[in-house]
């Protein structure tokens, strides 16, 4: 994934931080464990939000237990542990982080992503054999993906769907709910947060996306004219703002019609966090710079 779903952490309290940090740690070491230590490495904030919001979608009673932690061997933290719902955030992440390898390899011919490919090969095929269901949908989004890019897609609402389908997907797979109205809730959820995703991460990449002449939608949509870079983030800034804050306001009238645990973090990431990180990413912080391991 993209690392663009994080908490405001400044507005949480103390015992809501802790927690968030042990699924945190939840995830990170349920990838180590199932998929391999060097797996580890691909771990987000937005692999953490999907195993936290299942978890609590599902109910799941959960273990907390102090371990260490090979970033920092000499202090013990707080892990989720026994947890379906983190393992299967661990697999998703593995396997979208492979394919996100075996884009960067095929548009940038980059060899550190061809290497960390294979590094994590071993885990993406245990992953696999693990969740077919999803890795089909994933790999079916990620063809009409590929279809939009190549003939050039003028619409970033449209570039986004793919996308948004993938993440609604992977959200109805994960939850274990069998309301109607409440799965149809979920997936709408998902699906803005999906689109949110692709769209902030657009913005984001415009600059990379400009000099290695890669297929960026908002270059199309807005008509890019061989301009600087900051004059036409400028001007098609309001409108991308204004696009962001629509579809976090849909994913947040979703969840609110839903009854979960740990409602007040999920609330502070869907409703500060991400809105933060839209402002951010608007001012011309990229995510990578702003993202930090907890």
């Amino acid at each position: 994934m993209f690392g663009y779903i994080v908490p405001d952490k400044g507005e949480m309290k103390i015992k809501e931080y802790e927690l968030f940090r042990a699924y945190y740690c939840g995830v990170c070491k349920s990838m180590g464990k199932s998929l391999g230590p060097l797996c580890r490495f691909g771990l987000n904030y937005d692999s953490v939000f999907l195993g936290l919001f299942l978890s609590s979608l599902n109910n799941e009673t959960v273990d907390l237990k102090k371990e260490n932690c090979i970033a920092n061997p000499f202090k013990k933290k707080w892990v989720v542990k026994n947890s379906k719902s983190l393992d299967f955030s661990a697999d998703i992440n593995i396997l979208l982080t492979y394919y996100k390898l075996l884009d960067d390899w095929k548009d940038d011919r980059s060899f550190l992503a061809r290497f960390a490919q294979i590094i994590i090969s071993p885990g993406f095929k245990k992953a696999l054999m693990r969740n077919k269901e999803a890795q089909q949908h994933i790999k079916i989004s990620l063809e009409q993906l590929q279809i939009i890019e190549e003939r050039k897609c003028e619409s970033m609402d449209e570039a986004a769907d793919p996308f948004g389908q993938m993440i609604k997907v992977i959200l109805r797979i994960g939850c274990q709910e069998e309301n109607y109205k409440k799965n149809k809730a979920i997936e709408w959820l998902g699906y803005n947060i999906g689109k949110w995703i692709y769209i902030i991460d657009a913005f984001d990449d415009i600059e990379k996306d400009i000099k290695k002449k890669n297929y960026n939608p908002l270059l199309f949509q807005f008509k890019y004219n061989n301009e600087e870079v900051e004059e036409f983030k400028d001007r098609i800034k309001e409108e991308i703002k204004f696009n962001l804050i629509h579809t976090l306001a849909q994913a947040a009238s979703a969840f609110e019609l839903l009854d979960l645990k740990n409602k007040n973090i999920i609330e502070n990431i869907l409703y500060l966090g991400m809105e933060k990180k839209t402002k951010t990413v608007l001012e011309g912080r990229s995510c990578n710079k702003d993202e930090k391991p907890l």
